[in-house]
């Protein structure tokens, strides 16, 4: 038996089913680009048979599969598992002398139960080596399971349910237990009975299915139940606490217990019925089941969001059985079945039939030849998928090839469109059938704005759909389909999608126009209005009209239509359009709002001398918002744009914007501060004095020109304010001059204004005080002005008063005069004393110090080389430091400057020239060589002012050296090298 399912895994299709399937739709290409006509997959069969090269020992008699496990019962009550994922390990387990009636294994594959005829039921666990009888279950035949499908252990089956041969449901849980002889436990836990359904007659329980159906609340949980007797089918819907006893079901039957559960009976029943759900693929929940009962199999979807106590299906139908051909009614009969997603597989006496459950026809039949032998049963593996058919002597599996291929199909003949799509999203052909025939169905049901989304997601020709509603005139559908197409351009198809830009926008000014045109129709041109323009708002079709834009305006031109015209230049940006638009209108503080959206300095420039002479606040406003952005040079011609009759308004709003300028900004522009001058001094000469005392008076940092605003203030005889320019351009002795016309205060404060010239100060004080003197015959005043110009004198001033004034006017003021001439000479003689004594002082120091001396040893050192001082020539400084001359050179030498070598270097050629001719000392000296020694001397003495000036160590030169880095930079790398 090593061979066994040796083939398992082979997916040999068959090569053609007995039946004809019929003539195959030929499937013709949309005739608009978008596909290629190919033929994606090989034409096969949904359902493949293959057998399993497999030859029992014995006749078969039972077989069932789940989870990829195995287990077939054979004639001599010997059960064959076989784990399919290892089928050349199967195992044998004996039962003994019982008939075995039925086998049931769980979801897992882990737990078999065996019932036999001699009401003993037994059970037999994944790794079990021979069967357990379940003694509590002694005395029942099993003709169905409800499994517990959260159950995973492989130590307990969880509570499941029972249905026996006489209608009772029993609840009973089974621990699998060890193999020792010596201890024997009892593997039901408990056995009880939850329900009856033959109270009316003992019938059999050929069906039973439980499912979690959803969480009631947080602690409980809901149940459906189904079961099924040969000719009824029963639902129980219940909620059961997750606190709750066993046995746990009996809270779903219990309220069923007071009055009849309701039932689902069918007709001419033949002894047994078969229930089956399908899970379709990678679902936890069934999504439908299927019947097999007399008349038919009562087939029907799952609806578990229902919150029906009675009923959670939906869509249920009887589905008749196929037609064999033959006279014999036994063989018309059914023998087992098996649920898929989409077709039910009934199992007959010499065949299989393959119907499909949405439209209910044959699609397949099998016959079995004979050799083989009786055909027993068919099963379906519910956690895997896979199909198995069994005779006495052969089994056989299914290969299921893509069995939803056609099922997008089914459900569009049935007009379920939603359906459609879900089973043919991988398939573009198929898919434009769906959405094309969705499109007609609601084109002909008069449901234009549907028709047309889906006419745009199909390769329905554009012209075709087009001239489809243009003939039906539905625009707004139209509309709908131009712009759904749109959408589904590509960036680079620039060309279509500026065309379909252009008719849509035709299509909104037509319909507003003619919206317009009705007052009834005023909401419908509101929302048709909304929609255009946030068409026009979308990002493609802004981009797609940039280069367009000249058109676009033509168009809405055409239809008078000017509130979008400046909606769409706004959204272009052309905000020049849009001003000169409001400005037209006179919408001045529209064209003001417009003007404030781009912050483009350039329209500001071009628009503002406009709106300057209507909304001057406003625009001031907008200047001064932007700040520095703005340049103010070139809002002059704005800002002369005034009438002076009539305008003040913009007069006192061009002064704003300029101080704005001038005190926030700090703008300096001569333009600038000249114009504002000029308002100061035509409008507001209040204002002109502060301004100039804001500029100052320092003729270089003032930012007006100096001699246009004298000129401007004395057109304007504005005196004080020339005054103030006099002397901001130095002119005081013209500012004194003009300030006497005025007042004799501003006069003297011009007069001292000029700090550093007394003489010109006195000057100016002069003329104040001839002025007092002589035009106003004022000689208290001309006192006064005495005592605050100290530089002036009563003589100064006499020359000016007339001859009949006589001393008394003057007695105290030369008396004072008097009195500081004396004090300024008793200053004198004392500085004179001070420095005589200071004189001689400095004679006693030097006179000191030619005769302060040095005492040097024999042991002295230079301070620089650290050789005996005495051996050459040498310095001794007062601080104590000695140097022998050549080392006092060679130290001082680097602090020296450039000129200062130099002359050094000449001093010391020229003494070793005259040193060298020195004449003998035993000759007379001649009146040349009294010359040179003279010139010798004199060199020595220089000599010693540059290098013995000061101790080197002690001196100046030692303080500025501070901060000298010990190595010079330019010997730094060489030094450097030295080291290494």
């Amino acid at each position: 038996m090593a061979s066994l399912f040796d083939q398992y895994e082979q997916a040999t299709a068959r090569a053609a089913s007995s039946i004809s399937q019929g003539p195959k739709e030929v499937v013709s290409a949309p005739i608009t680009s978008g596909y290629v006509t190919a033929k994606m997959e090989e034409e096969v069969k949904i359902f493949s048979r293959m057998k399993i090269n497999f030859t029992p020992p014995r006749p078969i008699t039972h077989l069932v599969v789940n989870n990829n496990m195995l287990m077939m019962a054979m004639s001599d009550n010997v059960i064959l598992r076989i784990d399919l994922e290892h089928p050349d390990q199967p195992d044998e387990v004996k039962l003994g002398e019982y008939q075995i009636h039925k086998l049931f294994l769980d979801p897992t594959g882990r737990h078999l139960i065996i019932s036999t005829e001699q009401q003993e039921v037994f059970y037999l666990s994944r790794t079990g080596r021979k069967g357990k009888p379940l003694q509590k279950l002694k005395g029942h035949i099993i003709d169905s399971i409800g499994w517990n499908k959260l159950n995973t252990s492989d130590s307990t089956t969880a509570e499941v349910l029972m249905g026996t041969s006489k209608g009772l449901i029993f609840e009973t849980e089974i621990q699998s237990g060890d193999d020792s002889r010596f201890f024997q436990q009892s593997l039901d836990q408990y056995w009880k009975q939850v329900f009856n359904l033959g109270k009316e007659g003992a019938v059999p329980v050929t069906g039973l299915e439980v499912e979690l159906v959803q969480p009631a609340l947080q602690n409980e949980r809901r149940f459906f139940i189904m079961a099924t007797t040969p000719g009824r089918l029963y639902q129980f819907v219940g909620i059961i606490p997750s606190s709750s006893e066993t046995p746990v079901f009996q809270n779903v039957f219990h309220r069923y217990e007071a009055s009849p559960a309701s039932f689902l009976e069918l007709p001419g029943n033949f002894g047994y019925s078969e229930l089956q759900f399908s899970y379709g693929s990678k679902k936890t929940m069934p999504s439908n089941f299927a019947w097999m009962t007399g008349p038919g199999i009562y087939y029907g979807v799952f609806d578990f969001n229902s919150q029906s106590s009675d009923n959670l299906t939906k869509d249920s139908r009887l589905l008749p059985y196929p037609d064999t051909g033959k006279g014999d009614v036994t063989a018309a009969k059914p023998i087992a079945m098996a649920l898929t997603e989409f077709h039910v597989l009934l199992l007959f006496q010499d065949r299989l039939k393959v119907m499909c459950v949405l439209n209910e026809q044959l699609i397949d039949e099998e016959v079995y030849n004979v050799k083989y032998g009786k055909i027993l049963g068919v099963c379906r593996d519910k956690t895997r998928g896979t199909i198995w058919t069994f005779t006495d002597q052969s089994v056989f599996k299914y290969k299921v090839v893509k069995e939803s291929r056609d099922v997008w199909r089914m459900y569009l003949d049935q007009g379920n469109f939603d359906r459609s799509k879900e089973f043919c999203q991988d398939n573009p052909a198929n898919l434009d059938k769906v959405l094309t025939r969705q499109a007609e169905y609601f084109f002909e049901n008069q449901k234009y704005d549907k028709s047309a989304l889906y006419f745009a997601m199909t390769e329905r020709s554009f012209e075709e759909v087009a001239l489809k509603f243009i003939g039906a005139q539905q625009t707004t559908a139209l509309r709908m389909f131009l712009d759904k197409k749109l959408s589904t351009l590509r960036p680079q198809e620039k060309t279509q999608m500026t065309m379909l830009v252009m008719w849509l926008i035709e299509l909104y000014l037509n319909q507003l126009g003619e919206f317009r045109a009705r007052e009834e129709a005023r909401n419908t041109h509101d929302k048709v209005h909304t929609e255009f323009q946030k068409f026009l708002a979308q990002t493609r079709v802004m981009e797609c009209l940039s280069g367009n834009v000249d058109t676009v305006y033509d168009l809405i031109a055409s239809h008078g239509d000017v509130e979008d015209m400046v909606f769409f230049a706004m959204l272009m940006k052309d905000y020049e359009r849009v001003i000169s638009h409001h400005i037209q209108h006179d919408d001045y503080h529209s064209a003001l709002e417009v003007l404030r959206k781009p912050k483009d300095t350039g329209l500001y420039y071009k628009f503002s001398p406009v709106l300057m002479q209507h909304i001057p606040n406003e625009l001031v406003t907008a200047w001064i918002d932007l700040g520095k952005t703005l340049d103010p040079k070139k809002l002059i011609p704005a800002l002369v744009q005034y009438d002076h009759s009539a305008q003040a308004s913009q007069v006192n709003e061009a002064i704003r914007y300029l101080r704005f300028c001038t005190l926030n900004l700090f703008n300096t522009e001569q333009a600038i501060h000249n114009y504002l001058l000029s308002l100061y001094a035509k409008f507001q000469p209040e204002e002109l004095m502060e301004y100039l005392e804001q500029q100052g008076d320092i003729e270089d940092r003032v930012h007006y020109d100096l001699k246009y605003a004298l000129r401007l203030c004395a057109e304007h005889n504005h005196k004080r304010a020339c005054v103030h320019i006099y002397t901001t351009m130095g002119l005081y002795e013209e500012a004194v001059d003009l300030a006497l016309q005025v007042d004799v205060d501003l006069a003297k404060q011009s007069a001292e204004k000029p700090e550093d010239d007394n003489e010109l100060k006195k000057k100016l004080w002069l003329r104040i005080a001839r002025h007092v003197v002589e035009k106003q015959s004022d000689i208290q005043e001309a006192m006064l002005v005495l005592q605050e110009c100290p530089q002036i004198k009563i003589e100064d001033i006499l020359p000016f008063f007339p001859d009949f004034v006589t001393i008394d006017h003057f007695k105290d003021a030369i008396c004072n005069s008097l009195a500081d001439y004396n004090e300024h000479i008793e200053s004198l003689k004392k500085e004179m004393e001070d420095a005589t004594d200071s004189a001689q002082n400095i004679r006693g120091d030097i006179q000191e110090v030619r005769n302060k001396y040095g005492i040097v040893g024999g042991s002295q050192k230079c301070a620089s080389c650290n050789y005996p001082l005495l051996t050459r020539s040498f310095y001794l400084f007062p601080c104590q430091h000695m140097f022998h001359a050549d080392c006092l050179n060679k130290e001082v030498l680097p602090h020296l400057t450039m000129v200062k070598r130099t002359r050094m270097s000449e001093l010391q050629r020229r003494l070793s020239q005259l040193q060298t001719h020195r004449s003998p000392a035993s000759s007379a000296p001649s009146g040349d060589a009294i010359t040179k020694r003279d010139e010798l001397d004199q060199i020595k003495n220089e000599l010693d002012d540059i290098t013995a000036a000061e101790c080197v160590y002690c001196g100046e030169i030692m303080i500025k050296s501070v901060d000298r880095p010990f190595i010079e930079p330019d010997d730094y790398d060489a030094t450097i090298k030295s080291w290494e």
